[in-house]
Parts: C-alpha cells; structure tokens; sequence
C-alpha cells in the first residue's frame, strides 16, 4: 500500500535522510514523536502535498507526485467553510469532483458508487444539525462533519493529523473508537499522527516511533490488540504506555 523508499526533505535542517518505511494495505499506524521529528512533514508526503527532495513515495504501487483524489486528509483545524452548513460541508469534495469531472488526477476515472450525503450525516450522528454552520457546532460535532465529508468520498487512505488533540476527554475517546469502527468498516489504511503515546498505543496496530532530525530508520512497534475491545483496560495497554513513555524519554 505504502512504500517509502530513501526519502531526503529538510527545511533547514535535514528531516529525513535516506529514510525508509512500508505499511501493508488496510493497517492502522499511529505516527509518534517529540515536536518538531517530522511526523507532520511525513503526513504532508504521504499526502502529495509536499515532495520529496530525494527518494520516492509510492501508494498502490504509483508514484506520489501530487495529491491522490483516493486520499483522504483530516487535520486538526477541522477545514471546515464557516459559511457553509454542515450538509454543505459534508458535499464540499463531491462539489470539487463534479467540477473536475472523472480525470485520474482530481477524481478517480471510474469512481465507485458513492452512499449519499444522508448515509453518512446519520452513520455519525450529525442528522440533527445538518443545517447548522460550525460556529453553531461543539468541537466533536465539527470533528465529525470532517470525517463525513472525508468518507463520502470512499477514500483507500484516510491521514490524519492529530485530529483530536484539541477536544475534551470523553469527547476525543469517543472519537477515538468511532474513527476505529470507521477504518474496520471501511477497510481503511490509516495513519494517524499524534503527540499522546496513550492515543498511538490505542489507536495503532503499528506504532512509527520518530526521534530527533535527521530520521535514518523507521522505528517500528507493534500492537496488534489495539482496537479489541476493552483494550484501553487492560495491563497490555499500559505496559505499552510504560514502553513508548521510556523510549520518547531517551
């Protein structure tokens, strides 16, 4: 699925160098690391939204030279228009297809059959403010209008980029497994970006482990209960929690 071959970027110092990962078709990662290790630059790679300066990002075996329209990017900012209702916001990337038309580049050639606007307003609860804006909306409910508007569009790769880190507990645990469900249910790839090693051990059957720049060596951890139910009580879990604490520490 994703192939990460002798990637070099720097802004003014190096952040990759000759820097190499893979991760298999349908796998969730989390992306952990000390502020400023790169694990948004990497998200931003993936993306087509930045380029390597050297090396080759592959995803389904083709070669990233801009954004994929199967890719799908949540970020932490929601990117939502404060003008627009939530159904309008949630149409937003069928709008930006319709435009392109079926060219391979903005829109796939042979989209699938999409499930429609309704589907997705009920599957994550935003049926009742369907015609509010985002002014009008708690934090969770514009996270999810993100997420709609993402999945709307059946993406292969759902990036996202600490996309709970700014909500209330019982809101962002919620999320958490709303967003496991999703990636089950849909057969996602995803890679999740976050500071918070209790998000990474949940939410990651693989764990990236990024240090300080230059990244030479992909740090790999795997968790492959993440996710079960109950998980999140278990002594496992917080074995693992004990584990990445330690390793961020060095």
């Amino acid at each position: 699925m994703i192939t990460v071959s002798n990637l070099c970027f720097q802004y003014r110092q190096p952040i990759f160098e000759a820097f190499h990962w893979h991760a298999e078709r349908g796998e969730r990662w989390a992306v952990l690391g000390p502020s400023g290790c790169g694990k948004s630059t990497l998200l931003m790679l993936l993306a087509g939204l930045k380029l390597p300066q050297r090396g080759e990002i592959f995803i389904h075996g083709e070669r990233v030279v801009r954004p994929r329209p199967q890719t799908g990017l949540i970020l932490q900012d929601y990117g939502l228009l404060p003008w627009a209702t939530v159904r309008e916001n949630v149409e937003l990337g069928l709008k930006v297809r319709s435009f392109y038309g079926a060219d391979g580049i903005h829109a796939p050639k042979e989209p699938a059959r999409l499930q429609n606007t309704d589907f997705w307003l009920e599957r994550l609860g935003l049926t009742a403010v369907a015609d509010q804006y985002p002014a009008q909306l708690s934090g969770g409910q514009r996270q999810r209008t993100a997420i709609a508007r993402t999945l709307l569009l059946q993406p292969d790769l759902l990036l996202m980029d600490e996309p709970f880190s700014s909500l209330d507990a019982p809101t962002r645990e919620g999320l958490q497994t709303l967003t496991l469900e999703l990636a089950e249910e849909q057969a996602l790839t995803l890679v999740l970006v976050t500071h918070a090693l209790e998000e990474a051990a949940l939410m990651g059957n693989n764990i990236l482990l990024l240090s300080q720049p230059p990244n030479r060596q992909a740090q790999v951890i795997e968790n492959p209960n993440a996710g079960r139910p109950g998980y999140r009580e278990s002594t496992e879990y917080a074995a693992l929690c004990r584990q990445l604490r330690a390793l961020l520490q060095r």
